[in-house]
């Protein structure tokens, strides 16, 4: 005795297609990105250059005798 085989149906798309949600972030976060980076990029006169430190200096060759024996 055979067994019934149930053909489905396949109903069609909606005339506008597939509908997909954005969270907020993810249209905020990359915009806020872009306007920072923008204010970097046009007025580099704002970037200051931080002067060395010496004690950064004397901790970073004294890692480097460490590590080198």
């Amino acid at each position: 005795m055979p067994a019934r085989t149930h053909s489905r149906s396949h109903s069609p798309l909606p005339s506008g297609g597939v509908e997909t949600r954005l969270p907020w972030w993810s249209v905020a976060l990359p915009s806020i990105a872009f306007v920072v980076l923008f204010l970097l990029v046009a007025d580099p006169a704002q970037a200051h250059a931080v002067p060395a430190d010496p004690t950064v200096g004397r901790i970073l060759e004294q890692l480097h005798l460490t590590l080198a024996r």
